[in-house]
């Protein structure tokens, strides 16, 4: 049972930072995307590759994925976002769909449909980190700088652009703000800190293959963030744990069909939603209206 409760909280770690990074750019600058399990899959790919190929250090695997999911963030962002926000969405899904069928059949990279098998442990200064609970400990750590940093960038000038931007485009540019640097920047951002949890994913399963950053998780992060709350900083994090205990909470249900219970999931996940755009749109910690702004987050 032990290592169960570790595996669980190792993985609501994980998607805690996605949905943090999601909510960045969500939240604080109205950029929907559907893509952001393609970061979180480059992030993987890369730091298994590099720990396959090179060293397993995490002052190597991580920068590494970092870099790889910055530079295709910019591929995506610099030409989509210099228009309204729903040709971002269509550019963003336009990626996921891509990037499958290329992590499907990239095999000297992904490995195929077949994945990347016997990732090594993470390696800090050394020491390999492979232990449940070791890992569980790194990864709320990791959580915690992940939440620092984006609070920092939250309150910072820069956060109170994206703000400005979220509420109105063309205010913000009437008040000199550029507004397409500053939206690809949050971004790449947001990219760049998602794939810090695909390195660490890889490492942590050994094994990954394409199965994992498919559209269904970009949608699932997405719901994390909005039934949460987006614009808050406690919302993304109390969405990912929900909806990563709620499909455990239902397998002990007994008198529910166990075979069938990935369809009540997904019937409980639209109900919820759809209830909440009608007595709660901020989400279970956000306000009863809008979006908190950045002074307000939780």
């Amino acid at each position: 049972m032990e290592a169960y409760l570790l595996n669980l909280g190792v993985l609501i770690a994980v998607y805690s930072i996605l949905a943090v990074t999601l909510n960045f750019i969500i939240g604080y600058a109205g950029i929907y995307s559907l893509a952001h399990a393609v970061f979180f899959g480059l992030g993987a790919y890369t730091g298994g590759y590099v720990a396959l190929n090179y060293t397993a250090s995490v002052f190597v695997t991580v920068p590494a994925a970092m870099l790889a999911a910055a530079v295709l963030s910019l591929i995506l962002a610099l030409p989509a976002l210099r228009v309204r926000g729903e040709y971002f969405v269509a550019a963003s899904l336009g990626l996921q769909v891509l990037a499958v069928t290329v992590f499907s059949e990239w095999q000297g990279f992904t490995g195929g449909i077949g994945g990347l098998i016997g990732i090594p442990p993470v390696d800090i200064a050394g020491f390999e980190v492979f232990r449940p609970r070791d890992f569980f400990i790194l990864m709320v750590v990791v959580l915690v700088l992940v939440i620092v940093v984006t609070r920092l960038l939250v309150r910072s000038r820069f956060g109170r652009s994206l703000t400005a931007i979220r509420d109105s485009e063309s205010a913000a540019a009437a008040f000199g703000k550029n507004v397409a640097l500053i939206k690809t920047l949050s971004v790449t951002i947001s990219a760049a800190i998602a794939a810090v949890a695909g390195a660490l994913y890889g490492a942590y399963l050994s094994f990954i293959n394409v199965e994992s950053f498919t559209l269904d998780t970009s949608v699932l992060v997405m719901a994390m963030v909005i039934i949460g709350g987006a614009g808050t900083q406690a919302g993304p994090i109390v969405g990912a744990a929900l909806l990563l205990v709620l499909p455990s909470a239902l397998s002990y249900l007994e008198f529910l069909p166990q075979t069938e219970i990935g369809a009540i999931q997904q019937i409980l996940y639209g109900l919820g939603m759809a209830a909440l755009m009608i007595f709660r749109p901020g989400g279970l910690v956000g306000r009863a209206g809008p979006a908190t702004e950045a002074g307000d987050e939780r």
